[in-house]
């Protein structure tokens, strides 16, 4: 599934994507959802239980211009 196809599936959710493909900008090309929520708590749960794996957090609805985005790998 394209990200496109995640974002009509998901609206207004958080997604934990499994990838296969990324696009040059690091946008998911392909992959699988592996879990969806409209809590991003929900996501980082189902996130410590997929380790090992190239993993992706979006959420796919409109992020607020006043928003940052922070990234952490343990």
């Amino acid at each position: 599934m394209n990200l496109e196809e995640i974002k009509r599936k998901y609206p207004n959710e958080w997604v934990l994507v499994e990838f296969d493909r990324l696009e040059q900008d690091l946008e998911i090309k392909e992959g699988h959802v592996l879990a969806h929520a409209s809590s991003k708590e929900e996501i980082y749960k189902a996130l410590s239980r997929s380790s090992g794996k190239n993993l992706s957090v979006e959420y796919m609805g409109s992020v607020p211009s006043d928003v940052a985005v922070m990234f952490f790998v343990q």
